[in-house]
């Protein structure tokens, strides 16, 4: 690889989207264990938007570029990488720096792209898929036949929340704010849809369910939905809790906890260990990329920015006007 220099996102010091502009820097170093990736398309997520706010540092050793998930090609491998080669077609769960040119990513945490898939979709893959299985299939250990409510059910978690869900036998809740949301939503295989304007999740979900409530919640609202969750769901159920967006304080009375033998839980992705992703990416090799491999599920892109214009990008993730995945184009 001949290229000494690339292209980034710069959001030092930080701020609204303005702060992101266009600034050039040295391509990184891959470690040991590493692979230096050319990239095609990164993806924007929330925790890039409380990065560049300031609300969300990264971890000491991680990039301090925004963006944590990417495809392309490898272009470079680490003195102990096995299992992969110069010119592979990837896409990788990064712990930073993917709206760059290359950017380095653990060896253990790429996949494949997908069969049919284009870089661009794969690129929407990383940060939903590892979130979703690991937060509803491992900690929530949904099981076929049983009841999921996913909220938010039309962002990029929500809408693959709802294909896995439904890939693996559950029946499938989501609660949204529009009728174009809802209609994504039922694509995708929801079986019933809650606008949050016109009905109140709880009284649906217990008529629907006959009053036993639904077995596992995904929630990354937080706030005054923590108790009106707690309300929903049935004996030995399961709230899982992965961001708070409308905040993590709240008054709530824990006795249904003991009465229902609920499990209360949660996590976030970027600080877990590099041996727990691995873990999580080798499940999803085995479990879920046949199901991509074959159409069964795919990504929702709902609209594509060039690197240079990251500012919009984030502007129209702060908006919540978006249905499934926001990308930036960075090189093919």
């Amino acid at each position: 690889m001949s290229a000494e220099t690339m292209r980034h996102i710069d959001h030092r010091p930080g701020g609204g989207p303005e702060c992101l502009r266009m600034a050039e820097g040295p391509v990184p170093e891959p470690g040991p264990h590493d692979v230096l990736v050319r990239v095609a398309y990164a993806g924007i997520n929330r925790p890039d938007v409380f990065q560049r706010s300031g609300s969300y540092p990264p971890p000491p050793d991680a990039s301090p570029l925004l963006g944590l998930e990417i495809s392309g090609e490898i272009v470079a491998l680490g003195a102990d990488v096995s299992g992969w080669k110069v010119g592979d077609q990837v896409c990788a769960l990064t712990p930073g720096g993917g709206y760059a040119e290359y950017c380095v990513a653990p060896a253990e945490h790429c996949l494949p792209v997908p069969a049919g898939l284009s870089f661009l979709e794969a690129a929407a893959l990383p940060e939903t898929y590892f979130t979703v299985w690991s937060n509803v299939f491992e900690r929530g250990a949904l099981q076929p036949g049983e009841a999921f409510l996913v909220h938010g059910g039309s962002s990029g978690i929500g809408l693959t929340a709802i294909q896995l869900a439904k890939q693996f036998g559950a029946t499938v809740y989501t609660t949204v704010g529009s009728s174009e949301k809802a209609d994504a939503c039922r694509r995708a295989g929801a079986d019933r849809v809650i606008n949050y304007h016109e009905e109140d999740f709880v009284e649906v979900l217990k008529q629907a369910t006959d009053g036993n409530g639904v077995n596992v919640i995904l929630d990354m609202v937080g706030g005054d939905y923590i108790p009106r969750n707690i309300k929903s769901l049935a004996v030995e159920g399961r709230l899982v809790q992965i961001a708070f967006l409308k905040g993590s304080r709240v008054e709530l009375d824990t006795a249904p906890i003991m009465r229902k033998r609920l499990t209360f839980t949660g996590s976030t992705l970027r600080p877990r260990s590099r041996a727990e992703k691995a873990d999580i990416a080798k499940a999803l090799q085995d479990k879920v990329w046949p199901l991509l491999d074959q159409g069964l599920c795919h990504p929702v892109i709902h609209a594509t920015f060039p690197l240079k214009e990251a500012a919009e990008a984030h502007r129209l993730m702060e908006s919540s006007k978006h249905i499934g995945k926001i990308m930036l184009e960075v090189g093919r």
